[in-house]
């Protein structure tokens, strides 16, 4: 089973990490592994049937056939389709294919801008597959997505009306190339329908793991032309479209073009006409015909006033889609320009310096991370922060620098699987210069800093687009790129990429960077010294004057907080953490010491939780939160605060005393731990939260190793009782250390019988397992 939600998350955050997710070490989609899947059937002699995209109505979708059309779709193999199918034939070329029934023009385009890209092509398409050597019914593709590069098995059952292909078709019958690609990439995104309708920039995009930019033609550069060339010069991929009509339809107009449709740039060329030079773009229809017809078209006399070198090269008549218009038409009937690109060096045409590429990924959460645009000036500051210093350009490179030097893409990670279910948020971000008043700043910029200061650069508007970019020139210094929603408390995840010309240092600018140290909360004085809550404690031990998590429960909800607690009071598997985390004899109980130390912190935390609750609700909202937390002394990141809101926080996203009380308890043990490993941090923590008070990391110097074992590799933090697993073990062969297994144990135990339930066991076993498959707790 593989694992849930944010479980997942943090594994592709290590895989990441570990150069997982890039285009020559992809992902697994769905967790396929081809290379397993291929073997299996070769040595079982089967053919490949893809049950996470199967060969069936679901894999269509809605909206594309009628219902009697669906009912006629017959799955075939390429070899039933033709006689000796092949997966290419004489190259690849974007004449190979036209448009099915699904409107996924844009994906057509942009695979045909890709077929001039040869490099790109084939991190896209491995060419080493075919129906021949090792065939077994199974394909992979390769596309960029979100962030990391996934590799994307299929079976090669294709849907067919009466044998003939309904989708993506090639010229020549035997071919299956983009009929295989095509169906890889609907089952990315959920099926055939979901591709219908798009912009060639998401696939371009998806291709390249590029750089997109996107030019309204409305109001076009001046240098456009030798953006344009220098562009089709370098490995770009371009694409456009045309405006929508009054329908949805894609009605062809008297000039050839059709409305709403989307095109591939496929050449730009200078010619000599008439004692003149004229800028020509050529464009090509995926659906393989439907032309332009005006000036410089095909059968334009146009062609004749050029040299024959040019015509000869240029001229190609034939209804195949593709045609050349001179740039002032191109501005004139298309709408946007789409590149995309590896790297923007194309733009001032400099080999010599390189754009430099920060990548960054972030999330918005309700209640605590999603501010909303600057409309919301009270909450705008919650929204993630970026802190940028761009140096200055070296001499050589600030001789070539074009009138903008920085590129910002803010890109929305859907929460959906199928395409046509994802609803973007608008999106958008600010960038403020940092003035020199809170350069000193270490955290999250408060909400006077932008009630004072106004963006010197953002988004001209909030889109609800996959992705939003802008271009312009910043001077040399620092800043603070917020990217947000529009409206406030919408949950979304997003990348954001930033390129600049000039060296840039950027950092996530929450509370998780600032390295000064805060002082400590005075502890709470409740009347009560610690020898009374020493003699209050004798009533409630055993003989050994010790108390299990049990007795800890009832001490907790029917006396020290009686009357404070909302939600029932601590619960049991609560108690037995709290005896873990203050454990330091590792026994399983907590003894007068353990248990008047845990008291304090308890009061202590118990008036942080009531003086932070301004809106006097009993509970916590999510931004109150953050500042409970910071009132304990300690610094958090948005990360972090999100990981607990989504552990602790219930249904209404508010939090109880209970669990703030527990949470602070965990956080303060592990801060020690996190102030000395910085790395994996919110990974950590996330593990130690919802599966065992035992993590594996690097050894702070604060910690004593435990006599008891043979190498040394258990630590046990001092003021806490949690032992910490740092072996450097492979995952097959384990020493697990007794006391460990000890601590592991009594955290779980059911009182003084010391003895575990079937359901305990197993979850002890189950954290044992994860820590054999993850490497951590």
């Amino acid at each position: 089973m593989a694992p849930p939600g944010v479980c997942m998350n943090i594994i592709n955050a290590r895989h990441m990490k570990d150069g997982y997710g890039t285009v020559t070490n992809p992902m697994k989609f769905l967790n396929q592994d081809f290379q397993q899947l291929k073997e299996y059937c070769l040595i079982r002699r089967v053919r490949y049937i893809d049950d996470m995209f199967p060969p069936d109505r679901n894999s269509i979708g809605q909206g594309i056939l009628s219902p009697s059309d669906l009912a006629r779709v017959v799955w075939l193999r390429p070899s039933k389709i033709v006689p000796n199918p092949s997966f290419v034939v004489d190259g690849v070329s974007r004449f190979d294919f036209g448009q099915g029934v699904v409107g996924d023009c844009w994906f057509l385009a942009s695979i045909g801008a890709l077929t001039f890209q040869n490099y790109i092509l084939e991190q896209v398409v491995p060419f080493d597959q075919s129906f021949e050597k090792d065939y077994c019914g199974m394909f992979h593709f390769r596309f960029w997505r979100f962030g990391r590069w996934v590799d994307v098995v299929i079976d090669d059952k294709l849907p067919t009306i009466d044998g003939r292909l309904i989708f993506v078709h090639s010229k020549d019958p035997t071919e299956f190339w983009p009929a295989l690609l095509e169906k890889a990439y609907a089952k990315v995104c959920g099926s055939y329908s979901d591709m219908n309708a798009g912009t060639p920039s998401e696939a371009l995009v998806d291709f390249t793991g590029g750089v997109h930019m996107c030019i309204q033609l409305s109001d076009p550069p001046a240098d456009l032309w030798e953006l344009m060339y220098r562009a089709g010069q370098s490995r770009s991929l371009m694409g456009c479209g045309t405006p929508q009509g009054e329908t949805s339809a894609n009605t062809v107009l008297p000039n050839g073009l059709v409305q709403g449709h989307a095109y591939a740039v496929t050449g730009v060329k200078q010619v000599m006409s008439r004692g003149q030079l004229v800028n020509l773009v050529r464009l090509w229809n995926p659906w393989g015909q439907k032309e332009w017809n005006g000036d410089w078209s095909d059968e334009s006399p146009l062609w004749q006033t050029v040299s024959p070198q040019d015509r000869e090269m240029c001229l190609a008549v034939g209804d195949d889609g593709e045609f050349w218009m001179t740039l002032e038409n191109f501005c004139k009937f298309y709408s946007d320009l789409d590149i995309c690109c590896l790297c923007p060096d194309f733009l001032d045409g400099s080999a010599s310096c390189h754009w430099k590429t920060s990548f960054y990924e972030g999330r918005w959460v309700a209640g605590t991370t999603a501010g909303g645009c600057m409309n919301n000036l009270d909450s705008f500051w919650t929204n993630p922060q970026y802190r940028i210093k761009i140096d200055k350009l070296l001499s050589e490179c600030s001789e070539k620098q074009v009138e903008k030097n920085m590129l910002v893409s803010l890109m929305q990670i859907p929460d959906k699987r199928n395409r046509r279910l994802v609803q973007n948020l608008h999106i958008g971000f600010s960038v403020f210069e940092v003035t020199d008043e809170y350069k000193a700043n270490r955290g999250k910029f408060p909400a006077s800093f932008f009630s004072r200061n106004r963006p010197v650069a953002q988004t001209k508007t909030y889109l609800n687009a996959r992705e939003v970019m802008e271009f312009f020139m910043l001077k040399p210094g620092e800043y603070l790129i917020v990217p947000s929603t529009f409206s406030p408390n919408e949950t979304a995840s997003f990348i954001l990429t930033i390129l600049s010309k000039a060296e840039t240092h950027v950092h996530e600018n929450s509370g998780g960077h600032d390295h000064m140290e805060v002082e400590e909360p005075a502890p709470v004085k409740n009347g009560v010294d610690d020898e009374n809550k020493r003699n209050f404690f004798r009533q409630f031990s055993d003989k050994y004057e010790e108390v299990n998590a049990e007795q800890l429960q009832t001490i907790l909800n029917d006396q020290i907080l009686k009357g404070d607690l909302k939600s029932g009071g601590f619960s049991i598997d609560a108690c037995r953490s709290m005896v873990a985390l203050m454990d330091t004899s590792i026994t399983g109980k907590l003894n007068g010491e353990e248990f008047v130390r845990l008291w304090n912190k308890i009061v202590t935390y118990k008036d942080i939780f009531f003086r932070s609750d301004v809106s006097q609700t009993g509970t916590l909202s999510l931004s109150e939160l953050r500042n409970a937390v910071m009132a304990t002394g300690k610094r958090i990141s948005d990360d972090m605060l999100n990981l607990m809101a989504l552990r602790y926080g219930a249904a209404s996203g508010h939090i109880t005393l209970e669990s703030f009380i527990s949470l602070v308890l965990r956080y303060d043990c592990m801060y020690p731990f996190m102030s000395a490993a910085r790395v994996s941090t919110v990974v950590m923590f996330h593990l130690e939260m919802s599966s065992s008070d035992a993590i594996r990391d690097t050894e702070p110097s604060s910690w004593t190793s435990l006599s008891e074992t043979p190498d040394g590799n258990a630590w046990k933090n001092q003021e806490c009782g949690v032992a910490y697993d740092i072996s450097r073990v492979s995952m097959a062969t384990t020493w697990l250390s007794e006391k460990f297994l000890q601590t592991l144990s009594f955290s779980r135990m059911r009182g003084s019988e010391f003895s575990m339930s079937v359901g305990q066991l197993l979850g002890l076993t189950a954290c044992w397992k994860q820590r054999q498959c993850s490497g951590r707790w």
